[in-house]
């Protein structure tokens, strides 16, 4: 029972915490729709695998270097992500909501899996917890991933079905204005990915 709590509260804070998957179910659920939303914060589900099963394997910290690798790919993709969010919605270009369900996801899995987080996540704190866990019986581990990514998916999901809700009491300026918002922020995570990765600060 105790690794369920404690994989339900370490989900509900990584779900709840800014970022740039964060911004951009939002972005998306404001281009189109709700399913949008959902399905970018579906991308862990999607990006975790080798990430959890890399961290379990070696359960210690990942090199320096690759941290900085990954903090740059990541910072570029969701920059240039925030970047033409903003291109679009200042030129009053709608996304079509008819657009492949698998470019929202895409998008969602590109973002995820070059942020370094949870790579830092799964190879400092996720993997030993979920090893211990595992150790005492496997339905302790599977319990732990189990409340881990329903909140973390969940919470994400719940913030997509308010934006929706709330876009549709939007009108077509309004919406684009929180495109360009929602956009300049997501190139602000990018810049400042790049930045720490740079700098060494991740």
């Amino acid at each position: 029972m105790t690794e369920i709590v404690t994989g339900l509260t370490l989900g509900l804070g990584a779900g709840l915490s800014p970022g740039p998957l964060l911004t951009l179910v939002v972005t998306s659920t404001l281009e189109r729709g709700f399913g949008a939303g959902v399905r970018v914060a579906m991308a862990p589900l999607v990006t975790d695998a080798p990430i959890v099963a890399l961290a379990v394997t070696v359960v210690s910290s990942i090199p320096d270097a690759v941290v900085r690798g990954l903090g740059i790919a990541g910072g570029t993709v969701v920059a240039a992500l925030g970047a033409w969010t903003v291109r679009d919605a200042r030129r009053g270009e709608d996304a079509p909501r008819e657009a492949p369900a698998r470019r929202d996801l895409a998008r969602g899995v590109a973002v995820n899996l070059l942020s370094p987080h949870p790579w830092i996540f799964w190879l400092t704190a996720g993997a030993p917890l979920l090893v211990s866990a595992w150790r005492r019986a496997p339905v302790f581990g599977v319990g732990f991933l189990a409340g881990f990514y329903a909140l973390l998916v969940g919470t994400k999901v719940a913030v997509a079905y308010l934006t929706a809700r709330g876009g549709e009491r939007l009108g077509a300026d309004a919406r684009r204005r929180l495109l360009v918002i929602g956009g300049g922020m997501l190139a602000a995570a990018g810049v400042l990915l790049l930045w720490q990765a740079l700098t060494g600060r991740l």
